[in-house]
């Protein structure tokens, strides 16, 4: 049977994973209602976060199709994914056009030489332009740098959630053949002409956790045949080899792992047996075959501590709360988490590092479901030095907005050391892209939604390391601090709403030092959220107010990351999210000024 192997690439929400749903249900490889995003998490966001595999079969053809991630702090998924496949569908919106986060995975794949089928997506929407989203993909292309038989690239449009494709707008819309159609023209087969004699040469791209099997590997095998209970010889890049033992094999069909007894070259597959595999390194049985070039995986950008949670809360929601239980579930992490780095120095706190604040909030959700309780800091950005010159990530960001509210944003971000690139009207609207500190952009995300209305769209990409932008002063308001241990109550409240932003509603519990709230002025206010209205006999028609409280700012992990000042925690629980201060009394916060 012929393969063919396909990545769908795309910026966040233009349609990757509805119309890969799409393509397994009209193949009958998945029954109605089965998404690719099956991790909780996926399924409430909407969005993708784990690259994953799936595989059809067409008119008796294996395709093999990889959902990669759209969003830019899961780019490193990406990138290790076009590395196996042989072509790449590019999905872009009818209406949004190329985004950065297409830009990005556009010019990963044009380097590694692979020919894009476009897919213009969403040509239902009101706003949808196809033509002039076109127009503009050529540009991208062009302006990538792509060669003259990349540049002629297929069109098809579709609308992915209705299931239909059409290589002609005007063609009768019915189903996804034309779409699969061309990927079988265009596509080139994986395993036409390869030897199944010769000795086996494999790369992971991907890592998988089984309690049972432990750790495997998700790779594409380029020469010979993989079986279970084979001798192989694993080689890192350098050239480093060591011998181990395939266990089990698997082979993908729909959403399931088939077992299978051999697999040959061009075929992605799932091998366990191997505990210590590593994405990039080759997989053998030929002691004199070169490795495969590395597969690069992207730097992490930011940093922060996770530590034990010693709060006077701590301990009463959470199960796992020691800090062996953290150390033991972040290893494990690690094990299929490729853009993460940790390090375990001390004790009770662990550096983590990632690529951005949404990679280490999903961590952080993850684990506070599975009922671990810690507390984490203030992420702050991964300089480095390079010829004496001291260098940080930089960011460039693209920014869709009504006209009225460009003045503020871009004020707004000049003030974060950001620099405006471009700027032309875009839908009734216009397009910013400015570039600047990645520092500048932490905490920005909830001013931007205020400050448009919440009609701005805003996405960014990290661009590299460029020379230190500079003292940026950030944080406009300053913290409410609650200096009592006790249940909030609606009467204090009240009278506290007028001095800034609450986080929590009466009848929650706070500690002394818990951080309730902001103040709009800008300085620490120490308050008293427990304190009741005075009663007395004396009835007057003009005493009791009636209370009108202000829904409160409810905190979220990713908003704490985004509030929080650098003397404060981010205590995280199963079923609570606190902001504290790290000192919690007055005393031990003038004594640590001083220290």
């Amino acid at each position: 049977m012929e393969i063919r192997n396909i990545a769908i690439i795309a910026h966040v929400d233009h349609g990757k994973t509805t119309l890969t749903d799409a393509i397994m249900r009209q193949t009958g490889a998945v029954a109605e209602g089965v998404s690719m995003d099956s991790n909780t998490l996926e399924r409430e966001r909407g969005i993708t976060i784990y690259s994953k595999n799936t595989a059809v079969e067409y008119k008796g053809t294996k395709i093999n199709i990889v959902d990669t991630p759209g969003h830019a702090d899961f780019g490193s998924e990406v990138e290790r994914v076009l590395r196996s496949i042989d072509s790449v569908l590019l999905v872009v919106d009818a209406a949004e056009g190329p985004m950065p986060q297409t830009r990005f995975v556009l010019k990963k794949s044009l380097e590694l030489g692979l020919k894009p089928i476009v897919v213009v997506n969403k040509i239902d929407k009101p706003a949808a332009d196809p033509g002039r989203c076109e127009e503009q993909v050529l540009e991208l292309f062009l302006e990538l740098g792509a060669s003259d038989e990349q540049s002629d690239f297929p069109v098809v449009y579709a609308i992915g959630r209705e299931g239909v494709a059409m290589k002609k707008l005007d063609d009768e819309r019915k189903d996804l053949t034309p779409l699969l159609d061309t990927i079988l023209e265009k596509v080139p087969a994986a395993n036409v002409g390869t030897d199944a004699s010769a000795p086996l040469v494999l790369q992971p791209f991907n890592l998988a956790y089984d309690n049972f099997l432990g750790r495997m590997a998700v790779g594409r095998i380029y020469q010979g045949t993989v079986k279970p209970n084979q001798n192989v010889i694993v080689k890192k890049p350098d050239g480093e080899a060591r011998t181990g033992r395939t266990t089990k094999l698997f082979t993908f069909k729909g959403l399931d792992r088939v077992e299978a007894a051999e697999a040959s070259a061009g075929d992605i597959v799932l091998i366990a047996g191997l505990p210590d595999i590593y994405i990039g390194e080759t997989v053998t049985t030929d002691p004199a075959a070169a490795p495969l070039p590395a597969i690069a995986v992207d730097e992490p950008t930011i940093t922060l501590d996770f530590l034990v949670n010693n709060s006077p809360f701590a301990g009463r929601e959470g199960k796992f709360v020691t800090s062996r239980q953290i150390r033991d579930r972040l290893e494990k992490e690690l094990e299929v988490n490729v853009g993460l780095r940790v390090e375990f120095s001390s004790a009770d706190a662990y550096k983590v590092s990632g690529r951005g604040e949404l990679h280490i909030a999903i961590l952080l959700e993850n684990m506070r479901r599975e009922g671990y309780e810690l507390q984490v800091s203030q992420p702050q950005v991964i300089t480095r030095e390079e010829e004496g010159k001291k260098l940080e990530p930089f960011e460039e960001v693209v920014i869709d907005t009504p006209s009225e509210f460009q003045g503020a944003i871009i004020e707004k971000l000049g003030l974060r050391a950001f620099v405006l690139q471009d700027l032309r009207p875009e839908g009734g609207g216009v397009r910013l892209t400015l570039q600047g500190p990645t520092r500048g952009l932490l905490g920005y995300k909830n001013q931007f939604i205020i400050d448009t209305k919440g009609e701005g769209i805003l996405s960014s990409r990290f661009v590299g390391f460029k020379p230190y932008a500079g003292e940026i002063k950030k944080r406009q308001v300053g913290s409410m601090i609650s200096m009592a241990t006790g249940k909030a109550l609606g009467y204090s409240l009240w009278g506290l709403q007028e001095r800034g932003v609450l986080y929590i509603t009466p009848a929650t519990e706070v500690y002394e030092g818990q951080v309730i709230g902001n103040t709009s002025k800008g300085e620490e206010m120490m308050v008293n959220p427990t304190k009741n209205k005075n009663l007395t006999n004396v009835r007057a028609s003009g005493t009791d107010e009636a209370i009108d409280l202000v829904p409160p700012y409810e905190l979220s992990i990713e908003r704490g990351l985004e509030v929080m000042a650098d003397d404060e925690y981010l205590e995280i629980t199963p079923k609570s999210v606190r902001l504290r201060k790290q000192y919690l009394t007055e005393t031990d916060r003038a004594r640590a000024r001083r220290g």
